[in-house]
C-alpha cells in the first residue's frame, strides 16, 4: 500500500441539454431587445470571444429565458443535481475498481443551490454506502471548492491510512441566471458559466497514478468583495470584480512559487499545471505567465471551450484529462483554482507506482 494519499479515479458527468455560443446568441438578442444598441452589440461580443465554444445545463434553452421564482430553479436543480453526481460518482467508482460501500468518507461540493439535507444524504441512501460514512458538504467556496474538497479529502487520509474517500463536485451556474439583472456581471456569468459534475476517488494503492504531496491554502487580505453571491429575493446574484484578473496576476508569484519553494521544489520540476478556468482573461493571464517559462495550459483552455466554466466541477474536468493521458512516473503536477474569500487552493501530485 502506498504511503501518500493518491487520486486513485475521476469522471465526469453531464446534463442532457447542450448548446454553442452560435446557438444561443439569437436567444441573447432576444432577451436584451429592449436594451440600447450599444449595449446589446456588447454583450455579443462578450459571448462570441469568451473562448467558450459549448456548455451543457440541466435546462433547455427556453427554460433558461423562462421568468422562474428563485424556489423553483433552485427545486428543479435539486432533482437534477443528484442524479448528475451519482452518476459521476459510479463512473469514478467503477474506474476505480471499487463499490460504494468501499467508501470511508464523502465530500460534497456545490455553491450553486442550497438544500439540506445535502447531495451526499441523497447519495448515502441511493448506493446504500456504509452507515457510519463520515459526511463534509462544502457549500461556500465557490469555484474553489473542487481542490478544497481534495485538500480535506487529502487531510482526512493522512490522519486515517488505508481509507478511501470520494469527492463530488455538481454545479449549475445556469440555474442562477438572471434575467432582469442587466449587469455586466451577470452577462459575463452568463458567457462563460455552463452546468456539469465530477467525482474523484482518493485512497492507498500500489497502482500507478498521482500522489497528492502536498495541499495549502492562500488567502488574500481584505479582498472579500472581490467574489461571491449578493442573496436576493429572485436568487443568487453573481459578484465578480473586474479586478479579479489583475490581483490573480500580481500575487502569482506569492500563490505558486512560495508554494513550490515550500515543497524545494521549482518551476522547471513541475511538468503539468491543472488549473482552473475561471474565464478568458484569468486564462489568458496565466497561459502567458507560464508560456514565459516553457510550460503550458493547455487542457484547461480546451475544457474552457468545451464546457465553459461549472464553477467548482471544472478543475476536476481539467484533472480527468491528465488521468486519462499516460503521464510518466515521477513527473509532478499542480493543481490550482481560486474561490471567494479571496482564495487560492493549491495541491502537488507525483506520478507513483
Amino acid at each position: 500500500m502506498g504511503k501518500e494519499p493518491k487520486i486513485l479515479s475521476t469522471a465526469i458527468a453531464l446534463p442532457e441539454f447542450s448548446r454553442t455560443t452560435s446557438d444561443i446568441l439569437p436567444y441573447v438578442d432576444a432577451w436584451l431587445a429592449d436594451q440600447p444598441e450599444r449595449f446589446r452589440k456588447k454583450v455579443n461580443r462578450i459571448f462570441k470571444y469568451a473562448k467558450v465554444d459549448r456548455r451543457y445545463s440541466v435546462m433547455d434553452i427556453d427554460q433558461v429565458f423562462q421568468p422562474t421564482s428563485f424556489a423553483e430553479k433552485n427545486n428543479f436543480f435539486l432533482e437534477k443535481s443528484i442524479d448528475l453526481a451519482e452518476d459521476a460518482l459510479v463512473k469514478a467508482l467503477d474506474k476505480a475498481h471499487l463499490k460504494a460501500s468501499d467508501l470511508d468518507f464523502i465530500i460534497t461540493v456545490c455553491c450553486t443551490t442550497f438544500m439540506i439535507p445535502s447531495v451526499d444524504a441523497y447519495l448515502i441512501n441511493r448506493l446504500r454506502m456504509k452507515q457510519d460514512i463520515v459526511r463534509l458538504p462544502v457549500t461556500e467556496m465557490g469555484c474553489a471548492a473542487g481542490i478544497s474538497g481534495l485538500i480535506y479529502a487529502h487531510n482526512l487520509l493522512k490522519a486515517n491510512p488505508g481509507k478511501r474517500a470520494a469527492v463530488i463536485a455538481v454545479e449549475s451556474p445556469t440555474s442562477n441566471f438572471q434575467l432582469e439583472d442587466y449587469s455586466m456581471t451577470n452577462m459575463v456569468c452568463a458567457a462563460i458559466f455552463g452546468d456539469g459534475a465530477a467525482a474523484a476517488i482518493l485512497g492507498f494503492d500500489d497502482k500507478p497514478g498521482p500522489t497528492i504531496q502536498a495541499s495549502e491554502m492562500y488567502h488574500f487580505y481584505d479582498e472579500i468583495g472581490m467574489m461571491g453571491y449578493d442573496v436576493k429575493n429572485t436568487g443568487f446574484h453573481m459578484v465578480l470584480d473586474p479586478s479579479v484578473p489583475s490581483k490573480i496576476e500580481k500575487h502569482f508569484h506569492s500563490i505558486l512559487f512560495s508554494f513550490l519553494e515550500k515543497n524545494q521544489l521549482s518551476i522547471d520540476d513541475i511538468q503539468h499545471f491543472i488549473f482552473h478556468p475561471g474565464g478568458k482573461r484569468i486564462v489568458e493571464i496565466v497561459d502567458k505567465m507560464l508560456g514565459e517559462l516553457g510550460k503550458n495550459i493547455d487542457e484547461t483552455k480546451a475544457v474552457l471551450a468545451e464546457y465553459g466554466n461549472m464553477s467548482s466541477a471544472t478543475v476536476l474536468y481539467v484533472l480527468d484529462r491528465y488521468l486519462e493521458k499516460g503521464i510518466p512516473l515521477d513527473d509532478l503536477g499542480i493543481m490550482l483554482s481560486f474561490g471567494p474569500g479571496f482564495s487560492a487552493q493549491r495541491l502537488l501530485l507525483r506520478w507513483e507506482a
